[in-house]
């Protein structure tokens, strides 16, 4: 990361807040954090443009922190967001990056973690506690596959699984077709492949299981 990077910081309790956005400018000289106490701040931070990350709390004062989340993907889908949560039970992961989150820490987690987990998210991929599920998207001990991408991923390898084109992945998604790289990155990776036509293999085996 060799760019100033600007993380959205999302949280409606200042301690917690300020000590993540400490915590990450300390570890690594070219995040430059900004705080929002709640959803609609932050909303109004993300359309005022710039921001490469949000870092949002689920248990906000004015809205569901699983509602931000879609609100996110629908309106800002090149700021992907990393969920830092107190309840970070199996489903609560799941549900979150169902719903659109590119990453999931926990509040017990290191400052170390936390920052790992961010440059995961800003290569195109995904970051998840190990316990509930590994990064890559496989279940351990070699069971059956099971592929974790984020909503805007979802959208795009199903227009990968049409044929299209980056291009018209990018103009169907209103993306840009860098962003459409990056996710496809991250698809080929979650699907263990090197190439479109891997990926369309993977996705014709598994159907509906991905």
């Amino acid at each position: 990361m060799d760019d100033v990077l600007k993380i959205l910081v999302v949280e409606d309790h200042a301690l917690v807040r300020e000590a993540m956005a400490q915590t990450l400018a300390r570890l690594d000289a070219n995040i430059v954090c900004v705080e929002a106490s709640n959803a609609g701040a932050a909303l109004r931070m993300l359309e005022e443009g710039g921001l490469d990350l949000a870092i949002v709390d689920l248990m906000l004062p004015d809205m569901n922190g699983f509602a931000l989340l879609g609100v996110l993907a629908k309106r800002f889908p090149d700021v992907p967001a990393i969920v830092v949560s107190a309840m970070d039970d199996g489903a609560s992961v799941r549900r979150a990056i169902k719903g659109g989150a590119s990453g999931f820490v926990s509040k017990t987690s290191s400052g170390e973690e936390m920052l790992r987990a961010v440059r995961i998210v800003l290569g195109g991929g995904v970051h998840v506690p190990d316990s509930p599920a590994p990064a890559t998207g496989r279940r351990p001990g070699g069971g059956s596959k099971r592929f974790v991408l984020t909503a805007a991923q979802g959208r795009v390898m199903e227009l990968l699984a049409l044929g299209k084109t980056n291009r018209e992945i990018a103009d169907a998604l209103g993306l840009s077709e860098g962003t459409v790289k990056v996710h496809m990155s991250a698809i080929f990776r979650a699907l263990g492949v090197s190439s479109r036509a891997q990926a369309l293999v993977v996705i014709s085996r598994n159907g509906n299981r991905l």
